[in-house]
């Protein structure tokens, strides 16, 4: 995962993630051990319009460098505007065809491009005169079971300039459902002369590196797999030194969680910081006792200081639940 200006140093990636990977997370994740953090997707067509809420999702910290800027849109010229727009706000720029969501395909942005070669070329183009960062893109395996062209996409891809390419061997029409064909993504390896990522169903550090044997790919993207669970990212790297990981323990989870609100309050005012972490708070409360009647709490809670002492008062008497080896 080298490139003339960037070099990472590990292969563990943090996926791009609407409503998920905001500043916060990315910090986290970071602090885990994440050798390349993603923002959420940006609307080039929100940039370009001057929308300060787009905007907002391209605040950063230095300590998350290096950081990739994820857009998504589908005409070549505003992308290349919001190329030039984000130039100095990170230090990737990659593309994304992947995203699968309704809203996001019927503008014809995300894996809807994946119907149309052409446009991607043109977009690619677009994008690669518009800077000299490192420039990659996020695929799918194709629009449906009927159409797999994720190897002529990658070629097209290619043959634009583009420095990496990311994979999840699902199509559009299975959405997160099934179970992702990493077979596709050591055949991308063997026919294609740049970086690979492997994206899909990495939900342990075996996971990882089984798919990296595997496939031979060069890194793994990390998604649903570290909800509530940014072990996994230091787990990954302590399998590939040769060292042996160990579940989290209970205060450990407890640490992680209030790290994530004391991060998500230096970045975001209080009615928002509780109204977001709620998802986050009741993932780190899986495989413990308690954990059902915690997540019914912490979804009706209205202040901060609720959320804490809800938070606490769960830690102290919360064990592993016999039923979860997490």
């Amino acid at each position: 995962m080298r490139n003339d200006s960037l070099s990472l140093k590990n292969p563990v990636v943090l996926a791009p993630m609407a409503g998920i990977s905001d500043l916060p997370y990315r910090r986290l994740m970071k602090g885990f051990g994440a050798g390349l953090v993603f923002t959420e997707m940006v609307s080039a067509n929100g940039l370009v319009r001057s929308g300060a809420r787009t905007r907002e999702l391209l605040r950063s910290h230095p300590q998350e460098r290096p950081l990739g800027i994820q857009l998504f849109g589908d005409d070549p010229e505003t992308l290349a505007e919001a190329v030039r727009m984000v130039r100095e706000d990170g230090d990737l720029i990659d593309l994304n065809m992947g995203c699968p969501v309704h809203k996001v395909v019927r503008s014809g942005a995300g894996s809807a491009l994946l119907r149309e070669p052409r446009r991607i070329a043109s977009a690619l183009r677009a994008m690669r005169r518009a800077t000299t960062l490192p420039l990659t893109v996020k695929i799918r395996a194709g629009w449906d079971s009927a159409s797999i062209n994720y190897l002529e996409v990658a070629r097209i891809c290619a043959g634009e300039g583009v420095d990496a390419i990311t994979l999840h061997p699902r199509t559009r029409a299975q959405g997160f459902g099934g179970r992702a064909d990493w077979s596709m993504i050591g055949r991308l390896k063997t026919e294609i002369a740049l970086p690979v990522i492997g994206s899909g169903d990495i939900f342990s550090a075996d996971d990882a590196l089984r798919m990296m044997e595997q496939t031979g790919c060069d890194a793994v993207m990390i998604g649903r797999g570290g909800y509530g669970n940014p072990w996994l990212i230091r787990d990954i790297l302590l399998r590939l030194d040769d060292r042996l990981p160990r579940p989290p323990s209970v205060q450990e989870k407890r640490a992680a969680a209030l790290r994530h609100i004391e991060l998500f309050l230096e970045c975001f005012p209080e009615r928002k910081a509780v109204r977001d972490l709620r998802k986050h708070l009741a993932w780190y409360s899986k495989g413990l006792c308690g954990a059902t009647a915690f997540r019914s709490r912490i979804n009706q809670v209205l202040s901060m200081a609720e959320m804490r002492s809800a938070l606490e008062e769960f830690f102290e008497q919360a064990t592993v639940s016999e039923e979860s080896p997490a």
